[in-house]
């Protein structure tokens, strides 16, 4: 307690130290009290040794040659110093993190690879002191051994650690004063104090203290002497030379640089896949491609393995890896093992060492790394947030939809999965939306397939109103799709998604758009299709049943107004509906009357027929003037006056009806023009096959002018009936006229100027048509059947 109380004062006093100390940490052997500590720069974790004077003055020596040590002598070995600070009443020395060995050890919680491995790194390290210092640790045992956050073992406890070339080092002086030496102590030092070092090899104690430690770990702990030179729990492999570092001899004994160079040949103890890796990680970097291809696929084979430590992979590998991805051309191999050991990170480590690596690659122009990225975004969606992804990720992810690179396209298109749950309804229905628009008409039929796919999947995250609209437009594309593969995911995507549209567009647009597959020339389309189709029928027929059997109002229900009456319909004693009863009923009759007559293909020109003079009447309540042949009169027909007081007006004379038409309207411009038309060559097979025998006009002789006759030319009214034979014909005239081609079935909407009726003499005038029409007309003659081209639907 009066520790802490002279701690916090130094620090309330303006202590230079920026540490703050944590939870403390039992270290047993020890001079030093270990804490727990965080740097207040930027949080980062941390060890903090204190010493406190006051309460050890007669180790101070001690303490301060274990303070002097770790500022001189540097090695990946010993443990890493961050800061010290030294005063009258304390000694703080701030490391990095480190656990001491026995919490490990004594639980045997180690394996024997993971103790082989720091054995060898305690084994470099003394030898390191040994040989190139020419120092003697003298404390070494479990409790001076500390692992680090990479699980990597860490010499400490240089409290006596001195160099043979000093006369006054600490070791000879002060070295029977450090906690428990004695159990540890080596022979030659318990027969003839430490002062018989100075005859002996340099490496002779460290050597002796290093065998302690290979029983001890292998153990669980230290007894005492009597476990000394024992094999008992040291591998087989190791025990010949664990017996020679324990020679009671120091001469005899067996160097630690000995031991090493033995374990580290192939076939031994020290020849494992661990040391392997751990030796190769530091110098990736270097390797050349096959080198670091061999060395990746080793790593990848142990990463999961529970024989390695795994603190090892995440602090030790880890940023290793990251380095040579970002900087070395680490390539796809080592970022999927990345991923691997990510997963065994915590959120806050995995945010501050992970996330920022994976922003700064998804920028990479590297295509291989962009892919690898792409493929192992599942591993990482979890631990990336909304705004992370929306704003960082996505925007970079998204120039994949337009790569030249094919694989890159599809990975990009597979990645929407994944990322569609992190993304905003803005993102989604917007910029998403119209990147898969256009990999629905990719060149590649694997990225469409995989677009129907993505699309049926992510349906429920479309919006409401938009969601029917864009599913059918995009199924129904894909339905047409010449790869087979491409139209069964658009029929499962379909089947998956039948709730997402109204029960009407699933009865007037998606069972249309299925119906076809049904006779695909697939198999599994035609069963797939079936499948839909029964799912999409269940859904209408139910719906069906929730209808009212008729929306009519019961016969002889009276209502206040009057009932309805279609405008377009004449009523009956009207000239409209006399004229309506003339369309429907007379020309029909006359059709059938004059069957025999209209299949005549040359017809006499004496001869009364029904359907020239069906058209002439037609012809004079349109305003237009047909004749018939020279000498053939025009007989009376009822129905039909002519004043008798006017001379025959002069006939405009017209080549043929076919080549008069209506004059074209704004919507009928339009449908033209959204439609297109079709080549010159079907547009002339419609002609001649529609033309028929033009009808000659012939200018009235004076006879007939200058006698009034009942059965000259009187005007009748058709009802509104199309003449189709005469404008179909016209079509084939006009067409030669028109740069733009015209649809399939539909004439030019203009009037042909070599059409104008040409005025010949006067003739005697016709009065204006009776107040009542005709009942009957004549029939007009049969039209030759043509039959449709195969191809004549496409463009439709």
């Amino acid at each position: 307690m009066e520790f802490f109380k002279s701690a916090v004062a130094s620090i309330a006093k303006g202590a230079a130290f920026p540490y703050t100390f944590g939870d403390r940490v039992d270290a047993d052997q020890s001079i030093w009290t270990l804490h727990n500590g965080t740097k207040r720069e930027d949080g980062s974790r941390c060890s903090i040794f204190s010493f406190d004077v006051s309460a050890n003055r007669n180790r101070l020596p001690l303490a301060k040659n274990a303070l002097r040590k770790f500022r001189t002598l540097r090695h990946p070995g010993i443990i890493k110093v961050l800061d010290t600070l030294e005063t009258d009443q304390l000694i703080y020395i701030a490391t990095e993190r480190v656990t001491p060995l026995p919490w490990s050890t004594k639980r045997k919680a180690l394996s024997e690879e993971s103790l082989k491995w720091g054995l060898h790194n305690v084994a470099k390290t003394l030898k390191f002191i040994n040989d190139e210092a020419s120092s003697v640790h003298g404390n070494l045992r479990a409790a001076t051994i500390y692992t680090c956050e990479s699980g990597e073992w860490k010499i400490g406890g240089l409290d006596i650690l001195s160099s043979m070339k000093e006369d006054d080092a600490v070791i000879f002086t002060y070295g029977s004063m450090v906690p428990d030496i004695g159990r540890y102590t080596v022979p030659e030092v318990a027969k003839d104090g430490w002062d018989s070092l100075r005859k002996n090899p340099v490496h002779a104690v460290d050597a002796y203290d290093y065998g302690v430690l290979i029983s001890e770990v292998f153990s669980g702990g230290f007894s005492g002497t009597d476990q000394i030179g024992t094999t008992k729990n040291v591998p087989l492999e190791m025990q010949a030379s664990y017996k020679r570092l324990t020679h009671a001899l120091p001469k005899m004994r067996l160097s630690v640089g000995h031991f090493l160079e033995q374990g580290s040949r192939s076939g031994g103890f020290f020849d494992t896949p661990l040391i392997q890796l751990s030796e190769g990680i530091e110098n990736l970097g270097l390797k050349n491609e096959a080198e670091k291809d061999a060395f990746l696929s080793e790593l990848g084979a142990v990463a999961d393995s529970d024989d390695f430590p795994e603190d090892f992979f995440k602090v030790k590998i880890l940023p290793e890896l990251l380095k040579s991805i970002e900087f070395g051309g680490g390539g796809p191999k080592s970022f999927a093992l990345v991923m691997r050991i990510a997963t065994k990170l915590s959120e806050d480590e995995y945010d501050r060492r992970i996330t920022p690596v994976v922003i700064r690659l998804f920028s990479s122009p590297d295509r291989a790394l962009r892919v690898c990225l792409l493929d192992n975004l599942p591993h990482m969606i979890d631990h990336l947030s909304q705004k992370i992804v929306t704003d960082k990720i996505f925007p970079q992810m998204v120039t994949g939809f337009g790569d030249l690179a094919p694989v890159v396209r599809e990975q990009t298109v597979k990645a929407v999965l994944v990322v569609v749950p992190k993304l905003s309804d803005r993102v989604i229905n917007g910029e998403l939306l119209r990147h898969l628009a256009k990999t629905a008409n990719d060149e590649q039929p694997g990225i469409r397939t995989n677009t129907t796919i993505c699309l049926g999947k992510i349906a429920r995250n479309l919006s409401y109103g938009s969601r029917a609209k864009v599913l059918s437009a995009a199924f129904s594309r894909a339905l047409r799709d010449p790869f087979v593969h491409a139209r069964n995911a658009s029929l499962m995507a379909l089947a998956a998604t039948a709730d997402v549209f109204a029960e009407d567009d699933c009865a007037t647009k998606m069972l249309p758009a299925i119906c076809p597959s049904l006779v695909d020339k697939e198999k599994i389309i035609r069963e797939q299709a079936s499948k839909t189709l029964n799912i999409y029928l269940e859904r209408v027929r139910k719906y069906g049943q929730t209808l009212p059997d008729s929306v009519l109002p019961p016969p002889g229900t009276e209502t206040g107004s009057a009932p309805e009456t279609r405008i377009s319909t004449p009523q009956p004693g009207t000239v409209g509906g006399q004229l309506m009863g003339w369309a429907v009923s007379s020309f029909t009759n006359k059709l059938s009357t004059a069957k025999g007559d209209m299949q005549e293909e040359n017809r006499t020109i004496g001869k009364y027929d029904p359907l020239q003079h069906a058209l002439e009447d037609l012809a004079i309540l349109e305003g237009l003037g047909v004749s018939t042949p020279p000498g053939t009169p025009l007989p009376h027909r009822p129905g039909l006056g002519v004043h008798p007081a006017q001379s025959a007006p002069v006939v405009p004379r017209i080549s043929s009806l076919r080549n008069v038409t209506p004059a074209p309207t704004a919507e009928t411009e339009d449908f033209d023009d959204g439609w297109g038309g079709m080549d010159d060559a079907e547009d002339d097979r419609f002609a001649e096959t529609w033309s028929q025998p033009v009808v000659e006009p012939f200018r009235p002789s004076s006879s007939h002018a200058s006698k009034p006759s009942s059965a000259s030319s009187a005007t009748y009214d058709d009802g509104g009936e199309p003449d189709f034979e005469g404008w179909l014909s016209a079509q084939a005239q006009t067409k030669q006229q028109s740069k733009k081609p015209l649809p399939k079935g539909l004439a030019s909407k203009k009037v042909n100027p070599a059409a104008k009726p040409a005025v010949a003499a006067p003739v005697k005038k016709v009065s204006a048509v009776a107040s009542k029409p005709v009942a009957k007309a004549a029939a007009p003659a049969p039209v030759k059947q043509v039959k449709e081209d195969d191809d004549w639907g496409d463009a439709w």
